[in-house]
């Protein structure tokens, strides 16, 4: 049986091209990018190459970009370290309830270290309102942390006004774009943000290295002590295997944008009409039409969503209930309830993500199997009548 992978959200396939790239750099260009002599100078170069491609997938200067072991560091260096820079001036962040657990585990740090955290709601589409930012702004607020697009549910943030929220009263403002990057327009300065989390293994490229924007002379505490590396962002000996991966989807993923977005939003909206016609009481999360190409995230009334994944694997279907770093957990999603869904419907959900290789024919695969999985659920449910 064919699989069908639609858990892009999650992870992407390395590309042939990226493998390739890397190759070199486990075994035959070896060198340390620190050291003076030639394997370190041919490391130092591709290092360079890759960080100009990263930073012009976002509209940055290499000068600006530092890399990290993948989004989750980019995430806790860019808050922790900045609310660590600024402590002197004041101790207050903003950020919102439906954040990934990267961006939400450090501000608990922070809390726990006296820091003032202010989570704010959104609405039922997983918005947040530049109205509610601009009101809890105070005089020792020093960060507003708000992701560009919502990891489960696909919602694209209005970055933009809450960007200009944070610019009228001097305060730092970061965003994890590690859904987005690649796949809509990202734009550091039309965004206007001072810091912005990339991870390249949600652009086809490997897991273990990521990107943190920093904006010329924004503060920012390096998290580990040691050497010089990255600007003395961060000290520790390049992943150059990684660095050059990450290079190279950058690069490849940087023109075919606009073209992908297209196509992944025809086959989005296709899917989601497909389930809507087929299976009653199910209801879409996220935003209709401002959300992530391809991003499909539903609640099914009545059913479990980790049963339904189960059966859709058994079907060669690989789906998702959500964040992949909270798979384990057996509480409900914190997006959904966040959105308002009770805790019934929030345990129902079910995560189709897309990308590059998503078929059509694919998705029709899953919507003929879909509504018998949850027939069939549904006739062993207590609840269900």
């Amino acid at each position: 049986m064919e699989r069908v992978y639609l858990d892009y959200a999650a992870t992407t396939p390395v590309r042939h091209e990226v493998f390739e790239a890397m190759k070199p750099y486990l075994n035959e260009a070896f060198g340390n990018p620190s050291t003076l002599y030639s394997y370190g100078e041919e490391a130092r170069d591709a290092m360079e190459e890759a960080r100009r491609d990263v930073a012009a997938l976002v509209n940055s200067t290499s000068g600006d970009i530092v890399f990290t072991s993948g989004g989750t560091e980019a995430n806790n260096l860019a808050i922790k370290g900045a609310a660590l820079a600024l402590q002197g001036t004041g101790n207050h962040v903003i950020t919102s309830a439906v954040e990934h657990h990267s961006v939400l585990g450090p501000c608990h740090s922070l809390e726990r270290q006296g820091f003032e955290i202010t989570y704010l709601p959104v609405d039922c589409y997983g918005r947040v309102d530049p109205d509610d930012v601009k009101k809890a702004i105070k005089g020792k607020t020093v960060l507003i942390t708000i992701m560009h697009a919502n990891n489960e549910v696909g919602t694209i943030q209005p970055l933009a006004h809450i960007a200009k929220i944070a610019r009228e009263n001097n305060v730092y403002f970061h965003t994890d774009a590690i859904q987005s990057q690649g796949h809509i327009h990202v734009n550091v300065e039309e965004l206007d943000v001072d810091l912005l989390s990339m991870s390249a293994h949600k652009i086809y490229g490997p897991k273990g290295i990521g990107a943190l924007y920093v904006r010329k002379d924004v503060k920012v505490t390096p998290l580990l002590d040691g050497g010089e590396q990255e600007g003395s962002y961060r000290a520790g000996t390049e992943n150059m295997p990684g660095i050059v991966g990450f290079g190279t989807a950058a690069r490849l993923i940087k023109n075919e944008t606009g073209a992908d977005a297209a196509r992944l939003s025809k086959l989005r909206d296709y899917l989601i009409a497909r389930l809507h016609d087929s299976i009653p009481d199910i209801y879409l999360n996220g935003h209709p039409s401002d959300r992530l190409p391809g991003n499909v995230n539903i609640s099914i009334d009545f059913v479990e969503g980790d049963s339904v994944c189960l059966d859709l694997d058994l079907e060669g279907i690989c789906a998702a209930t959500g964040s992949a770093c909270t798979t384990s957990s057996i509480e409900p999603s914190h997006v959904l309830l966040a959105m308002g869904r009770n805790k019934e419907l929030a345990h129902g959900s079910l995560r189709l993500s897309m990308g590059k290789w998503t078929k059509k024919d694919e998705l029709d695969r899953v919507a003929e199997a879909l509504p018998g999985i949850v027939y069939r659920l549904r006739e062993i449910s207590p609840l269900y009548k």
